[in-house]
């Protein structure tokens, strides 16, 4: 293996970075810790329909922390009805907000004034945090 030869530069502190760049800087790092939640409805003998409401979030099971629902992709928000076939899976993707680092498992939770809301409990937490659920409701 071959040494590389490497040079201390010292760097002014008296620098100082546009605050758009930082700003810029700073979603891009949020845009990071976001977590995706790949979710399958499984297919029902008859004719269904699904939703998604915005007041679904994922709970930290060790402390008071929601995650908060960003955006859907392949599934209508409520009030709008998505009809799914019998005999045909729904398949779509949650994005959420970023957990604590601290957490190591937490549970979806769509909260609705209603029943019928989807929930999946104690997804362990893994580094890349994206994930694949089964939902029942």
């Amino acid at each position: 293996m071959e040494k590389v030869k490497t040079k201390t530069i010292k760097v002014n502190p008296k620098i100082k970075i546009d605050e758009k760049i930082l700003e810029a800087a700073k979603n891009e790092a949020d845009l990071e810790k976001q977590v995706i939640v790949h979710c399958l409805v499984k297919s029902s003998p008859i004719d269904t329909y699904v939703r998604i409401w915005k007041s679904t979030y994922l709970r930290d099971k060790d402390s008071s922390h929601k995650s908060k629902l960003l955006t859907a992709h392949n599934i209508t928000f409520y009030p709008i009805w998505m009809p799914v076939k019998s005999g045909r899976n729904a398949k779509f993707t949650l994005v959420f907000s970023a957990l604590p680092k601290e957490c190591t498992s937490f549970d979806l939770f769509e909260d609705i004034p209603q029943g019928g809301g989807f929930y999946s409990g104690l997804i362990s937490r893994n580094k890349t945090d994206v994930y694949s659920v089964d939902l029942y409701f």
